[in-house]
């Protein structure tokens, strides 16, 4: 079975200060739903997306409300095709650089056009805490260079640069055949996992407030079957029980993770919704060639509760050029602010 993923990486530069949380993937995504709506959104007037007579031919919809069709499991709505990489930092002085990125699944890889007019809304809505600096307006950016990446090899393609006049399509498409080769370069008895953003895990109606590795396996071989099924060709797991029971022998003899509680709020909704999880690194022993290619799905898919907003980002040992975009890549315009 298939699946596919496209990884972008947006270049900025802030033109006024911007501050953001601990956790910035909620606002990043907030502020592309938003301009998305903002911009592509025919029927305001519909009360959601659901109840909307323009929901199947939608590109708003499509990345931000699919819904299931006729017949297929699960809840009301499949797995957004999408998850978001935050910025690194959160606060940012006028002309210093800004980076974030975000991952598009299987066909939502041809809604890239309007991702990058949704990034050019956001350049002119501004993005995290409005600051009084601002004049209580949000943080504004400008959007220097957009890039497509491979996390798994570290080869980078420029889609985009401030000055020109087109966008190329995204390249570097990651699927199958790359992760199963990357996942048999890896070492069959000794992993680490270095958790960017926070993971959370709920099991049984309980938050996994201690790293296990039967549960994180566990819902990483769900999420990545309902992927498959809802934009791949069918589910990429075939046996869950065989993995449960693989990760079940696997022992953790490094854990350096710790708990932080962080809150993500809805300017729509006026709702606050925990995104806190684990943070660190721990480091997995035993038989883990059974488990290699799910573990590598998943550090491109994310894993966990909010994977939308960010969390459950990890990395396998030390992989530097999959944090952010390299700021030589690309032309930085501190001289425009």
């Amino acid at each position: 079975m298939s699946l596919t993923t496209h990884h972008l990486y947006f270049q900025a530069t802030a033109a006024t200060p911007v501050e953001l949380d601990e956790q910035a993937g909620s606002q990043v995504r907030g502020a592309l739903v938003g301009a998305l709506w903002e911009r592509f959104c025919t029927n305001k007037a519909a009360p959601s997306c659901a109840c909307c007579p323009l929901l199947t031919a939608c590109p708003v919809a499509t990345l931000v409300a699919p819904m299931r069709e006729a017949g297929e499991t699960g809840g009301e709505q499949r797995p957004r095709p999408y998850v978001v990489r935050p910025p690194a930092g959160q606060r940012y002085e006028p002309g210093e650089p800004l980076a974030f990125g975000l991952v598009l699944v299987g066909p939502a890889a041809q809604l890239f056009p309007y991702v990058v007019m949704a990034v050019h809304e956001v350049e002119r809505q501004g993005i995290g805490r409005p600051l009084h600096a601002n004049a209580g307006r949000r943080g504004r950016v400008s959007v220097d260079g957009i890039m497509a990446v491979n996390p798994l090899t570290g080869e980078e393609l420029v889609l985009f640069r401030h000055g020109e006049r087109q966008v190329r399509s995204p390249g570097l498409p990651i699927g199958t055949v790359e992760v199963t080769t990357h996942a048999a370069a890896l070492s069959a008895d000794r992993l680490t996992l270095r958790f960017r953003t926070p993971l959370r895990l709920i099991e049984q109606e309980r938050l996994v407030r201690v790293f296990e590795p039967r549960p994180f396996v566990q819902r990483l071989a769900w999420r990545l079957d309902e992927l498959g099924r809802a934009y791949g060709d069918g589910p990429l797991v075939h046996d869950r029980a065989v993995l449960a029971e693989a990760a079940a022998a696997v022992q953790v003899i490094d854990d350096c993770t710790r708990w932080v509680d962080v809150v993500s709020y809805s300017s729509r909704t006026r709702q606050r919704t925990p995104i806190g999880g684990l943070v660190g690194s721990v480091t997995l022993a035993g038989d883990l060639a059974p488990l290699r290619e799910l573990l590598v799905w998943g550090s491109l898919v994310h894993v966990g509760k909010n994977a939308v907003k960010g969390d459950g980002w990890y990395e396998i040992g030390v992989i530097e050029h999959a944090h952010t975009v390299p700021a030589d890549t690309l032309s930085h315009r501190a001289s425009h602010v």
